[in-house]
Formats: C-alpha cells, structure tokens, sequence
C-alpha cells in the first residue's frame, strides 16, 4: 500500500481477516493486501492473523485483531453514495445480511458492528436547497425512513 491519505484501522476481536475478505466481496475495486502474523510471544498465538491489509472501493484499512477491549459505535461510519436504488438495495443487503441491523435515516450497522450510512448522491444537494420548502420536505421523508427510497425522496422534493 501505498502512503499517501489516510488508511482507516479497524479493530476487531478474531476476525480481521475474516473482515476483509467479507468487505473486499461487497465493494468494487476492492484487494487484500499484506497478511500480518505474530510471532512467539506476540499479542496472539503465533502465526495468528495480527493484521490484514485491504482496500475496499479504493479506500485502504488494516483489519487489527486487537481483542476484546473496544468495540465499534456509531460515533464513526462510513457514508456510501449510491447513484440509484438499485444500489442503495444492494449494499442495505449485502451489509445487514448475516446479522446486521437496519436502522433509521439510511444507517445500519454491518455483522461486526461497523455502522454505514447508504445515501442517495442527490440527497445532500435536496437538503441544501435554497428553496428551504423543498428541503424542509425532503428532510421530514428521510427521517421517517430507514432504507432510503429514492421515488418518496424525489416526490417529497417535487411537493407531490
């Protein structure tokens, strides 16, 4: 991997690499990178998965098995901006299936508890709007929903 930008750490409890692989198959542009293992008398067994390298939408992680001590909240997710709601369907699927949760306002949280935000691209342009009719409607239908619908979206914008 490279050094330029930022590489996201994300810490989990025995599942690094399981992890990895789990995002590398949802997301486009998207490799496993380097394996890190410990080493007698390392912070696991020795040849364990310490750390992975990844990049998931051309966006780099590690996956750290750090243990048992942290866990992931909401006061971090990751936004994906869909172009259609075929797209929003497909990641609201792929990331609550195999026990994640939905949740409210196009958040859910994945399997191991990582929260993600699956929005229309359009919808921050609806919410900025001059016109404050349109984005006070448009506001007041995505905070009803949880999957976001792009068609009651639009509609609420229109004042239909």
């Amino acid at each position: 991997m490279t050094t330029d930008g930022f590489t996201t750490c994300l810490w989990f409890d025995g599942q690094a690499e399981e992890a990895a692989h789990y995002y590398v198959s949802i997301f486009k542009n998207s490799s496993i990178g380097r394996v890190g293992r410990n080493v007698e008398g390392g912070a696991g067994p020795a040849g364990s998965v310490l750390a992975v390298e990844f990049t998931a939408n051309g966006q780099k992680f590690v996956a750290l098995n750090g243990g048992p001590q942290f866990k992931f909240n909401e006061a971090v997710s990751f936004q994906i901006f869909c172009k259609d709601q075929e797209e929003i369907d497909y990641y609201w699927t792929k990331l609550t299936e195999g026990g994640g949760e939905p949740g409210p306002c196009g958040w859910l949280k994945d399997k191991y508890g990582l929260s993600w935000q699956v929005v229309p691209d359009r919808l921050i342009d609806m919410i900025s709007d001059a016109d404050q009719e349109k984005a006070s409607r448009t506001t007041k239908a995505f905070m009803a929903m949880g999957k976001f619908d792009i068609a009651a979206l639009e509609r609420a914008y229109a004042g239909e």
